[in-house]
């Protein structure tokens, strides 16, 4: 799979995302400090599912309508990096099918798929949420 990792995704993730063998992309290598909107758009140009943990991309994608290719949203404050790229990863490995064109946000627990509306820019309330548990705790 083709993935843009946005700057703030640790290394240890885009690591062990390449070691899977995916190819992965860092935001930071070109254009360190772009805009979000310039981010998004650079990886639905290329066709890659954006790797992020900033929040903002939630806006961008579903109140402003901005085209994607998919966006993997990090949520995992305080979870170590080995196990947060073996989160990342087994995500990648378990639901590959799901992940292009679609906003996942992934946490220590759950994964949460919301799929797009009909048209372009559909607000989360009329989204599709595919709720399942991820891990053992």
């Amino acid at each position: 799979m083709n993935f843009l990792a946005d700057e703030c995704v640790p290394a240890e993730v885009v690591a062990r995302l390449r070691a899977d063998g995916h190819l992965v992309e860092a935001a930071g290598a070109e254009s360190a400090g772009a805009p979000d909107d310039d981010v998004l758009a650079r990886a639905a140009s290329s066709g890659r599912v954006l790797i992020t943990a900033d929040k903002d991309f939630g806006e961008l994608v579903y109140r402003l309508g901005r085209a994607h290719a998919g966006v993997m949203l990090l949520r995992l404050p305080g979870v170590a990096a080995a196990e947060r790229a073996e989160l990342v990863s087994s995500v990648c490995r378990e639901r590959t099918p799901e992940l292009p064109g679609n906003f996942t946000v992934i946490e220590r627990n759950m994964v949460r798929v919301r799929r797009p509306g009909a048209t372009s820019g559909s607000s989360p309330k009329t989204a599709e949420d595919d709720e399942a548990d991820h891990g053992s705790d």
